[in-house]
């Protein structure tokens, strides 16, 4: 995401030590630490502390009121700490979060200038810092995640910004990670749409290019995950389209219960994603939330061996149906709802609720209407929920006015269990276009349109919802 990058700069702007840590023994890492210290305080001989509480009560020592004033009266500006892959050092140093702890507490009332970053890329470690009892719960001033950019920025960003229907396909694939286009495919981006089954043949799926492993590299690198085979099993099963409990372990072969803690992790990681149903309680499904991962499992997994090959041209020509299904389609989903958050909110002339997806039941016709999107905002006291948008969102498929009585039939429904849908507005979202029909329902008021063009900005809805 660039978080190395981001660190590297402040440290240059505002001065301070930078560690980044690197994966090795205790012994070799506190060797390293000791050096970089000993370079950054200008010591003409290396430190060698015995251990890591030597090592940090030196650093933290660098902090205190007599070693940062200025004529023995006012302290200079904080001294700025960044440690970088802190877990690398946990790993072999599990003591490291508790000294560090003892010495905050310490150093808090002398009034230190300490102003410590510790920063990694293993989420489930991170997280993990600040959790439950862990030593440096409720010390932390600042806990922020560096996320990948929103699909639009992520259009700017590659400079396609003015092709939404390539920017689509490559936000399916890459995602919104900056490090991607410049440092794995050194700028190599495509020229248009006539370039992108190119493209993803030279690049993911061509086992010269450094995102041809990435998503392996991405699970690996998470500490907690150690039987790679059975979490790749569970992320292939949510991308086959099983993302209920029950269907994930029915996929891999295990009971729901055996794959508890699986999915904790992978949640805990941020691989996954539980989306609760919003219209069922105790309902939820699973979404991978990294696209370069749902490419591997669904597109490049299960023709591994022709791709090592160098068969990527006719593994790509054969998944064209795979793609649609189970890459672009449940990301063009994501991507609405994401709209709906954030630029399409103007379109909203309520307080924005709850917005996520979930299944109405048609008792009558004996179906399930899926439901893609949908904002809802709680009720309070006397007055009930009330459903102000719901949404369906087609990739590959031209909407027409069954889209819309499939909508209006769960807007019926939902009324008839006591949900307020007075203001409730229609919305079809589509990469593929609408019928002439449906689009003459949408000008006499009677539906939202969006396509690409009005996600990506380049158009603006032609009415707004109630």
């Amino acid at each position: 995401m660039g978080k190395t990058y981001l660190l590297r700069a402040l440290v240059e702007q505002c001065g301070g030590f930078y560690f980044g840590a690197t994966a090795g023994t205790e012994a070799e890492s506190l060797r390293q630490f000791s050096a970089a210290l000993a370079e950054y305080s200008g010591s003409p001989v290396a430190f060698s502390f015995h251990t890591w509480d030597d090592a940090i009560s030196y650093l933290f020592g660098l902090a205190s009121p007599e070693n940062g004033t200025t004529g023995g009266t006012r302290p200079e500006r904080p001294f700025l700490v960044v440690i970088d892959e802190f877990p690398y050092l946990v790993k072999v140093a599990p003591e490291l979060p508790s000294l560090i702890q003892r010495l905050i507490d310490r150093f808090q009332v002398e009034e230190s200038r300490m102003r410590l970053l510790l920063c990694g890329s293993a989420m489930s470690v991170m997280g993990g810092l600040l959790a439950s009892t862990a030593p440096l719960r409720g010390r932390a001033q600042l806990e922020l995640v560096v996320r990948p950019f929103g699909y639009r920025a992520a259009a700017d960003f590659w400079s396609v910004a003015d092709t939404p229907a390539l920017a689509a396909r490559l936000h399916a694939v890459v995602g919104g990670t900056p490090a991607y286009r410049r440092q794995f495919l050194a700028d190599d981006i495509p020229a248009g749409m006539h370039d992108f089954d190119d493209w993803v043949c030279r690049t993911v799926l061509s086992p010269f290019s450094p995102l041809f492993r990435e998503a392996r590299y991405l699970l690996a690198e998470e500490a907690d995950i150690r039987d790679t085979a059975l979490y790749h099993s569970v992320l292939a099963a949510v991308a086959q389209g099983n993302r209920t409990r029950g269907g994930i372990a029915g996929y891999i072969g295990r009971k729901s219960v055996d794959i508890s803690h699986p999915l904790n992790v992978l949640e805990d990681s941020h691989l996954l994603a539980r989306e609760p149903d919003i219209f069922r309680a105790g309902k939820s499904q699973y979404r991978i939330t990294e696209p370069l991962i749902n490419f591997y499992e669904a597109v490049m997994r299960p023709a591994w061996a022709r791709l090592e090959s160098g068969q990527a041209a006719e593994v790509w020509a054969r998944s064209a149906e795979r793609f649609a299904a189970q890459v672009a389609g449940p990301h063009f989903e994501a991507v609405c709802r994401e709209y709906v958050l954030g630029p399409g909110r103007s379109l909203l002339s309520t307080s924005l609720g709850e917005v996520g997806g979930g299944v109405v039941t048609d008792p009558k016709e004996r179906r399930q209407i899926q439901i893609d999107v949908a904002v809802v905002e709680p009720g309070s006291g006397s007055r009930r929920p009330a459903v102000t948008v719901l949404g369906e969102a087609k990739w590959g498929t031209v909407m027409g006015m069954s889209h819309l009585e499939r909508l209006m039939r769960a807007r019926d429904l939902l009324a008839g269990r006591g949900m307020d849908t007075t203001r409730c507005g229609l919305a079809c979202f589509s990469a593929a276009g609408f019928s002439d029909a449906l689009r003459a329902e949408a000008e006499r008021g009677g539906v939202l349109l969006i396509g690409l063009d009005e996600l990506y900005g380049r158009a603006m809805p032609a009415m707004v919802l109630p």
